[in-house]
């Protein structure tokens, strides 16, 4: 029992951290990339021009270091545990654009605080996420996986269309779903790094995923920061991401929840408080407006 409870201690610790630098990270990208040209819209060059850039690769970096905290807190407990701690990341964002905008958090930011918090304790004691037996019939991983992917698809394309009204908010969307996909397959990663050492990690299609899922995740984050304010994508990533986490780890990697009438209603009640606290927080008035329009490239390198 205490062995159990260290652990799960210690991926608190990890999956806090890992949102404290993701969310400060936001938002030192969302600073730069609201400045860079709208051709760049969708594109891998909007990543070469953000390169220039050290606000953003500020922010890059604690992204990174946050990812690499979430992936040791992923091979340490259950993706069901680790994904709503994770969520946690919009208050470290707003700490931050509190500091920025010098905005109070007045009922609205303790409301949300208070349900996101709440939410996260509700659905971790209601579920007491656990391991189980992961699913090995490949078919149900391709077909979550495949739903999941095809659906941030299929928000990106419309997201093309209507990229100045709700295209910021379906490209965060988008984003979540891939971000959450991603944090499911770290975990396989790890398993089978566990299991095989180098050779069983990079025999199977997992860690190639990986990196594909997170660079065209950043690609979709950073338009949808480059066209909007903080406020219309953040709250659309956070709620995603765990959510998708949450069903690939029941789905196929074997978490198991608790699932009495009274445990199932926490829960439920846990994940609607969680992404209601997102929404209310994501919008707050701290959150950064972002500029009204792209500043030129040689601003952009300036900055």
């Amino acid at each position: 029992m205490i062995e159990v409870r260290s652990v799960s201690v210690l991926v608190l610790i990890l999956a806090v951290s890992a949102a404290c630098c993701v969310g400060l990270g936001f938002v030192l990208q969302q600073n730069a990339a609201q400045q860079a040209p709208l051709s760049d819209f969708l594109s891998p060059r909007l990543l070469l021009d953000l390169m220039r850039v050290p606000r953003w690769l500020g922010g890059i970096a604690l992204m990174a270091a946050g990812m690499g905290l979430g992936a040791v807190a992923l091979s340490r407990g259950e993706v069901s545990l680790v994904e709503p701690l994770l969520a946690t990341n919009l208050l470290f964002a707003l700490t931050l654009s509190r500091r920025q905008t010098r905005q109070p958090l007045g009922r609205q930011g303790w409301t949300g605080l208070a349900l996101l918090a709440g939410g996260v304790t509700a659905f971790i004691v209601a579920g007491r996420p656990r391991s189980g037996s992961a699913v090995t019939d490949p078919l149900r991983h391709w077909l979550i996986v495949g739903a999941l992917v095809g659906l941030a698809l299929l928000l990106t394309a419309y997201a093309k269309r209507s990229r100045l009204s709700w295209g910021p908010v379906l490209l965060a969307t988008a984003a979540g779903l891939l971000y959450g996909v991603q944090d499911a397959l770290t975990r396989v990663s790890g398993q089978r790094f566990a299991a095989g050492g180098w050779t069983e990690l990079l025999t199977g299609w997992q860690p190639y995923a990986v990196l594909v899922l997170g660079v065209t995740g950043l690609v979709l984050v950073q338009s949808a920061f480059e066209t909007a304010p903080l406020r219309m994508s953040l709250p659309a990533l956070t709620a995603a991401q765990p959510l998708t986490g949450i069903a690939c780890g029941v789905g196929f990697l074997g978490d198991r929840l608790h699932t009495d009438t009274g445990a199932l209603a926490w829960e439920a009640a846990g994940l609607a408080a969680i992404v209601t606290g997102i929404v209310l927080l994501g919008l707050h008035p701290a959150m950064p407006c972002g500029a009204t329009a792209p500043a030129p490239a040689g601003d952009l390198q300036r900055r």
